[in-house]
Parts: structure tokens; C-alpha cells; sequence
């Protein structure tokens, strides 16, 4: 089965995101988490509590008010000072335990799916899946914040609404009392009357909210999908910022972020229509929340039921009944971004599982590379190379790579590249197998040498770390490759891909080299934008200080076969490449098919 059959998993979006992120929950190593989900409930509670004590506190100022007393007025303006401490208090200690909460969560998410795309070449590999997981840069960085604190503000949102209706739902229910209402001379008695016209209100509210809001959450998708576009176009020039500017294609590259950002504005401009119409809503809908409680309420005060206190309580927790009500209404948007975030990281999430079962062999064969102590050299059994999608790219064939060999690749570059990159493992479509020598150090020196933005001893020891390599060493190696002049910057940090010019940095990959002392190495047009004279020079560096480490080049140079022995032609025949041979010369040797 191919890569390209699967389609990732839609259904359960709760699930879906439960089993990706609920692991920083279900934790039971992470006792912390749960103390402080617990201190933030206790918390929530407080916050709760704080317009409870408002509310009956509007009681008593409004009947200390229609009374005239000065006792109680005084009372009551000590009873606001009292409040406001505890608000303050309360509300400091639950953001920071709160913004303590997202960002571990945010963290262990972040530590999570950086270890599934950075793992055995996968950020490479993923790139050839079909579906929804570009940008991963994005996706990494911006979506997973949104998909933490988001989550996190929305849960307790919904949770201080729950406990906000609940005591708002007992005060209501005991403030309306029990009226009369006479009907075709029938007398009946609505207790609670006042909580059922807060339920069809915010229920007829929110409905409208609701249906009205479809078309935000769509706006709210799309758009994030834009500016993920731009900000990966940015990414690209950004990190290509020095071959546009020696090929002059700012412009090109203007015109191209142009196109991007017009998605950005279509996309803003759908998202601010979709606005402007629930702002339609949204604007009656406050102004009527504010002045219905007491229209509702007023008839009870001007026949003497109840006091002025008592009408403003009552309109007050009208008022937050209904705001508890209307949480769907206060969160549609902030829930849309956040399930567009959510739905991002599952998409690349998903991808990189989809991407582990392929590799895992469901289905279909892989290529195996394995380590052999049999003192033989690197061997291709029954190999053959396939695209993502099944297609198969190089016939099957059967190989021998002795120790101590020099062998050159030409001919198909695809083909070449892809025979390099399974060998170190980056590529498993395929079957047959490969077999590495034990215990042997590999070096893969690939066109542009990866230089990390950091110092340039880092780049000169990457992937390991700095601290293996010796200012001697660095110094012997920048020396032999004719980069002595970069020593005095060994400590410095820089883009140094952006400071070398390509040249350079090719021989800052020899002297990386140099350093490694690998036993096998294998060269992918390593030395192409080198004059000729420096790359023999970088050749014979090679001869002079590798003479029994195996070298495998794939090049098209002509000054390569001077120091190789053996030449690995790549041909393409209807549409697949068959393997021959030759000596460097000339002479041709056939290859064994695999099975032969």
C-alpha cells in the first residue's frame, strides 16, 4: 500500500486531540500538574465568589441609599474595599498559575512533536506525504500555543460560567418569588419565574449566535491557512536571502509574497465579514442585556414587592445567569482559532504517525539497512528504490563496495541522491536490503553542508558539540582547506551560510571532515562549486589523509575519475534507472540483477 492511499484520521476531533495532548494530563509522574490544576479550580472558585459578594452587596448599598443612611453607606464602602483586595489577590495568583499551567503544557506539546519530526530523517520524509502538514515551522511555533493556552483559557471560561450559573441559578430562582398570573380567569403561581425568561432568553440568543457564527469559524480557518502560507514564503527568502540577491530576483520574489499576502488580505476581509455580522448581533444583543433585567424586574418595585436593593440584585443576577448562558456567544471566535490551531498540529501529528506505519512496513516492502561484522564492505542485496507513491525508481540490483574502495556515481542525479539517502537511512521506499560494516564511522557530505547559526567552531563540529573540537584542531583543519583566515571568528556566532560564500562553504565541509576522520565517506556534489584546481586539491586532501577509508562520490565532473576506480552508472530505460558499471577509463563490468 502507498503512502499515497492512506488519508488521515477525521473522525472524533475530541479524541483526535485528547490522544495527541491529554499525555501532560494522564501523567501520573506529573503530580505537580495536578496540584495546580487544583489550586487554579480553587481559584476559579474565588473568582466566582467575587460576584456573589457584588451582588449581595448591591443589595444593601441600594436599600442603604432608598433609606438615607449614612451608617450603612460608610459600611458598605468598607465592605467595595474589602472585595477589591480579595479580587486583586485572587486575580494575580490564578494568572500566574494559570500561564504556569500553559506553558508546561505548551512545552511538554512542543518537546512531544519536535521529537516525532526531528527522529530518523522524518522532517524529511513527511515532505513527500500528500495531505495537510506544510509549514511544520508554523504549525511547531505558533499553533501549538494557540492550541494550549487557548484550550486552557476556554476550559476555565466554561468552567467559571458553569459555577457562575449554578449560583446565579439559586439567587434568581429565590429573588423572583412566586407571582400571580391569571389566565382565562385561572390564577396560576410561577415560581422562578424570572430564571425561566433568563433561559429563553439566552437560549434564543445563543442560538442565533451560533448559527449566525458558522461562517466565522469557516473565515477564521482559511485565514490562518494564509498567513501559515506567508510567513513559510518569508522563511523561504529569508533563508535564501543571499542566491536572490546574486540573481537580482527581488522582484520575482516580491511579486510571489505579493500573491501570498493577497491571500492574507482575502482572507482578513472574509473573516471581517463574517465579523461585521455577528457584530450586528453582538451590539443589540449586549445593549438589550443590560437594560432587559430591569424591565423585567421594574414591575415588582413599582407595585411595592420588593425594595430598591432587591431590584438591582435581581437585574444583576439576571444579568450574570444570562452572561453564563451566553458563553458559546462570548467564546465562538477564540473556540474557532482554536480548533483551526488544534486541527494543524493534529494534521502534522498525524501525518508523522501515517509516516511510521508506512516505514514500519504495512503493506509493503522497505528497504532494511542493517550492520554486518562479517568483514565485508558495504552490500546491496535485491535493492531497488521506489518514489513514495510505489513508483519504482531503480531496478533491483545486487552490489559490492570493498573496503578501501573509490567509487563514482554518475549519471541519473535523482536516482544517485536517493541510493545515497537510503544508505543512510532517510529513504526507505523501497525493498531489499543494505548491509553497513560494523563498528565503522560514516560521513555524509551532502552539496551545501548544513552550518548551524551559532559559533562557527559549532559549524565545524556539527552534530556534535563544540567542546570536542580543540582550537589545534580547528585550526589544522581551516589551514589544510584554505580557510585559515576564518580563525580569528572560530568563537564568533554568525549565519554563516549567509557569510560564505558557497564556495567556502563546501570547504568548510572538508575541514568538518577532516575533523570527523570517518572511515567511510560518501560525497554528493560536494566539490561542484569549486574551480578545478581547488577541487583536486580537495581530492588529493582526501588521498593524502583517508588512503584506507572507502570514498563514494556522486559527481559528473571529469576530474573526479582521476581518483576513482570504479564507476557506477545510473541510466534511465522507460522510466526506471538500471545500474552497469564501468572502470574508470572506460572499460565496461556488468552488474548483477538482483537474483542472478
Amino acid at each position: 500500500m502507498s503512502i499515497a492511499s492512506r488519508t488521515p484520521d477525521r473522525s472524533g476531533f475530541t479524541r483526535r486531540f485528547l490522544n495527541l495532548a491529554g499525555g501532560f494530563w494522564s501523567d501520573r509522574r506529573n503530580w505537580k500538574v495536578w496540584v495546580l490544576a487544583g489550586v487554579l479550580g480553587l481559584l476559579t472558585v474565588g473568582q466566582v465568589v467575587v460576584p456573589i459578594l457584588l451582588n449581595l452587596w448591591s443589595q444593601h448599598l441600594f436599600d442603604a441609599l432608598e433609606q438615607r443612611s449614612m451608617d450603612r453607606f460608610m459600611l458598605m464602602i468598607a465592605a467595595a474595599g474589602g472585595i477589591i483586595l480579595f479580587n486583586i489577590a485572587n486575580t494575580i495568583l490564578h494568572l500566574r498559575v494559570k500561564r504556569r499551567l500553559q506553558l508546561g503544557w505548551r512545552t511538554w506539546l512542543t518537546q512531544k512533536l519536535l521529537g516525532d519530526w526531528l527522529t530518523r530523517g522524518r522532517q524529511h520524509q513527511v515532505t513527500y506525504l500528500p495531505g495537510d502538514h506544510d509549514n511544520p515551522d508554523g504549525r511547531i511555533a505558533e499553533d501549538i500555543r494557540i492550541a494550549t493556552e487557548a484550550a486552557i483559557d476556554l476550559a476555565l471560561s466554561l468552567s467559571y460560567c458553569a459555577l457562575l450559573l449554578i449560583s446565579f441559578t439559586n439567587i434568581l430562582w429565590r429573588l423572583s418569588g412566586s407571582p400571580e398570573v391569571t389566565l382565562g380567569g385561572t390564577t396560576f403561581h410561577v415560581p422562578g419565574y424570572l430564571l425561566y425568561i433568563a433561559l429563553v432568553y439566552a437560549a434564543v440568543g445563543t442560538s442565533i449566535a451560533l448559527l449566525m457564527g458558522k461562517p466565522l469559524v469557516r473565515a477564521v480557518n482559511r485565514r490562518q491557512g494564509h498567513e501559515a502560507s506567508f510567513r513559510f514564503g518569508l522563511a523561504r527568502v529569508r533563508e535564501n536571502a543571499q542566491a536572490v540577491a546574486l540573481l537580482h530576483g527581488e522582484s520575482g520574489e516580491r511579486d510571489r509574497l505579493g500573491v501570498l499576502f493577497g491571500g492574507v488580505q482575502r482572507g482578513w476581509n472574509g473573516q471581517t465579514h463574517a465579523l461585521s455580522n455577528m457584530m450586528i448581533f453582538s451590539a443589540a444583543y449586549s445593549v438589550l442585556s443590560a437594560v432587559f433585567p430591569i424591565l423585567v424586574a421594574s414591575p415588582s418595585y413599582i407595585a411595592g414587592a420588593i425594595s430598591l436593593g432587591v431590584l438591582m440584585q435581581t437585574a444583576q443576577a439576571f444579568q450574570q445567569t444570562v452572561g453564563a448562558l451566553s458563553w458559546p456567544i462570548d467564546n465562538l471566535a477564540r473556540a474557532a482559532e482554536w480548533k483551526a490551531s488544534v486541527e494543524r498540529v493534529l494534521g502534522l501529528h498525524e501525518a508523522l504517525q501515517r509516516l511510521d506505519r508506512e516505514i514500519g512496513g504495512e503493506g509493503t516492502e522497505r528497504i532494511a539497512v542493517e550492520r554486518s561484522d562479517d568483514g565485508r564492505g558495504l552490500s546491496f542485496l535485491g535493492l531497488s528504490i521506489a518514489e513514495p507513491d510505489g513508483r519504482r525508481a531503480v531496478e533491483p540490483f545486487d552490489l559490492e563496495i570493498r573496503p578501501g574502495e573509490r567509487v563514482l556515481i554518475v549519471g541519473d542525479a535523482a536516482a544517485a541522491v536517493r541510493l545515497f539517502r537510503a544508505v543512510a537511512r532517510v529513504w526507505p521506499w523501497g525493498g531489499g536490503r543494505i548491509v553497513l560494516p560494523a563498528d565503522t564511522r560514516v560521513f555524509f557530505m551532502a552539496e551545501r553542508p548544513y552550518l548551524p547559526h551559532d559559533t562557527l567552531r559549532s559549524a565545524l563540529s556539527y552534530p556534535i558539540g563544540p567542546q570536542t573540537v580543540s582550537d589545534a584542531a580547528a585550526a589544522a583543519a581551516l589551514e589544510r582547506v584554505g580557510l585559515g583566515r576564518l580563525l580569528p571568528c572560530l568563537d564568533e556566532s554568525d549565519s554563516w551560510d549567509e557569510v560564505l560564500a558557497v564556495s567556502e562553504q563546501q570547504l568548510l565541509g572538508f575541514a568538518r571532515l577532516l575533523i570527523r576522520r570517518p572511515d567511510w565517506i560518501f560525497l554528493e556534489d560536494a566539490t561542484d562549486s569549486l574551480d578545478p584546481r581547488t577541487e583536486e586539491a580537495m581530492l588529493r586532501l582526501i588521498d593524502t589523509e583517508f588512503p584506507q577509508a572507502t570514498l563514494i562520490t556522486i559527481g559528473s565532473h571529469t576530474g573526479l575519475e582521476a581518483h576513482h576506480r570504479r564507476k557506477l552508472v545510473l541510466e534511465r530505460v522507460d522510466g526506471t534507472v538500471r545500474l552497469r558499471e564501468e572502470l574508470c577509463g572506460g572499460r565496461d563490468r556488468k552488474i548483477a540483477a538482483a537474483g542472478e
